[in-house]
């Protein structure tokens, strides 16, 4: 009797635990036994490897077969094990040499033909893998997605039969073909295409160099769903590490993913009828939710007193932790969630509150009931409010007028932040208290008018050191080394909304 052993990989959130796949081939009755909880989908897997392996020209053992996938406590899901099933049977009936598989690692759902179909998780699979000194062999139809790890110990193949080959004869299986990302053009769209609004524009300047959540309140057609979507054009382009932690979690996810654009950072907008589950991540097995598909980006809430309070609510955690946590019987799975948040709202429910030039039907109890949706404790996680007005006529025929060149602005907002990089290590949204005392000190003027603007506008304690870590945002961009009065009071102007319709 003799045991053959390969490796594959299980999916847990965004990392891949390695898994020993372990086949024998004893006397009894034609039997097939998958072991190590092992979920439905890994139990058919018998029923595809014996119809992949016949197709392939070789013969399924009619005896006992039993295969054991190691840890026993990892709960495995999918058909992510059938090539690794496939292989360890045949080398543990002899029919190729058991010793031809040492080193390898098999990933991939084989079809009855024996070709091989994609599966998810290919990508952490392959970072995991990177430097181990296996050889990973993954299905075609996925290498644009494992290239992305640049790893040298990286195959692939597009049937059972072609690996099989390979592991017999050693003839050599085709290595994947790079994805050629597209240049970033900074031109395409930019703050220059949104005509007025230049405190907007302003506030969503300071969000994009310090990182900053930001919640924009006014009438309908002013400009706030165009301003949210500039917002991942002005932010710097992610880093190789940062790219790479978002394209796992769209591997992970099984969403369709651009790896052209695999740089850029993610502008997700769910609808207002996405329930908690769809926002924050779940079901059975774990999947990520909006906010991990954000991660690194930025996820924008259209007209956000719609979505439902639970869904809201459930935010709250994540926007401290930048992390989920989802829980289930069988496991425990971990998402990353640093998302940037922009929210959008009209100031009351028929959206024409203090529009000139309209004329708002909704009561005091109304606009009261409608900001109402909007919990205080997930105002006080946002750090700039600010209002944005109908645009005085002749504004839109007016031809656009831009100080310097559209890029510049890019320029300003990546120097600030390599400023903060440099300085602290982490953007000043992240600042904890303790860097806070450090690095946002006020001259006792300025203390004292913080402290009466805070009295004056019921301002939270957690309000208190937004206002510090936006103020220190505006210092950064002004290329000062302190705060100064004017940053205070205009970080300070950014909180406004705290008072009462």
């Amino acid at each position: 009797m003799t045991v053959a052993t390969t490796f594959s990989s299980a999916e847990l959130g965004i990392d891949a635990p390695l898994v020993t796949v372990e086949a024998v081939v004893s006397s009894g009755l034609p039997k097939t036994l998958i072991v190590g909880l092992a979920e439905t989908a890994v139990r058919e897997s018998k029923d595809r490897v014996k119809a992949a392996i016949t197709s392939s020209g070789f013969e399924y053992p009619s005896r006992r077969i039993t295969v054991n996938l190691a840890p026993a406590d990892l709960p495995k899901s999918t058909g992510r094990y059938d090539l690794a099933i496939a292989v360890s049977i045949l080398a543990a009936s002899n029919q190729i040499p058991g010793d031809c598989i040492d080193g390898y690692e098999f990933l991939g759902e084989l079809s009855l033909t024996g070709s091989l179909r994609a599966v998810h998780g290919i990508l952490p699979t392959a970072l995991r893998n990177k430097g181990q000194g296996r050889r990973l062999v993954v299905p075609k139809v996925c290498e644009l997605e494992a290239a992305l790890a640049e790893s040298e110990d990286l195959y692939v193949a597009s049937s059972l039969h072609e690996v099989l080959v390979h592991l017999a004869t050693c003839r050599p299986l085709a290595r994947p073909i790079q994805p050629q990302a597209d240049p970033e053009d900074m031109l395409t769209s930019s703050l220059a295409d949104v005509k007025g609004q230049a405190s907007a524009k302003r506030a969503l300047t300071i969000a994009a160099a310090g990182g900053h959540n930001l919640l924009m309140v006014g009438p309908p057609g002013t400009g706030k769903t165009m301003l949210a979507s500039r917002l991942p054009l002005l932010i710097p382009q992610m880093s190789l590490e940062e790219s790479l932690q978002v394209a796992s979690i769209a591997s992970v996810s099984g969403q369709l993913f651009d790896y052209r654009r695999w740089r850029q950072r993610p502008f997700r907008r769910p609808h207002h009828t996405a329930s908690a589950v769809a926002m924050v991540g779940g079901s059975n097995p774990p999947k990520p939710g909006e906010i991990s598909l954000a991660h690194n980006g930025v996820l924008f809430l259209d007209e956000v007193p719609e979505y439902s309070r639970q869904v809201l609510e459930v935010l709250r955690e994540p926007m401290e932790s930048g992390e989920i946590w989802i829980s289930r019987a069988a496991r425990q799975v971990r998402y990353p969630a640093q998302f940037q948040l922009i929210a959008a709202m009209n100031p009351c429910p028929c959206g024409y509150f203090g529009d000139g030039t309209r004329q708002c039907d909704c009561s005091a109890q109304q606009i009261h009931r409608y900001r109402s949706r909007l919990s205080g404790p997930l105002l006080d996680r946002i750090d700039l409010h600010v209002e944005v007005p109908p645009l005085p006529a002749g504004t839109l025929s007016d031809e656009i007028r831009t100080e310097g060149k559209p890029w510049e602005l890019k320029v300003t907002i990546a120097t600030t932040r390599t400023l903060m990089l440099a300085r602290q290590g982490i953007l000043n949204s992240k600042l904890d208290n303790e860097q806070i005392a450090k690095h946002c000190a006020l001259s006792t003027g300025d203390t004292r008018i913080l402290d009466d603007s805070v009295n004056h506008l019921g301002i939270s304690a957690r309000g208190y050191f937004k206002i510090l870590k936006v103020a220190r945002t505006i210092a950064d961009l002004s290329g000062m080394s302190r705060i100064t009065t004017p940053h205070l009071v205009e970080a300070i102007g950014y909180r406004k909304l705290n008072l009462p319709p």
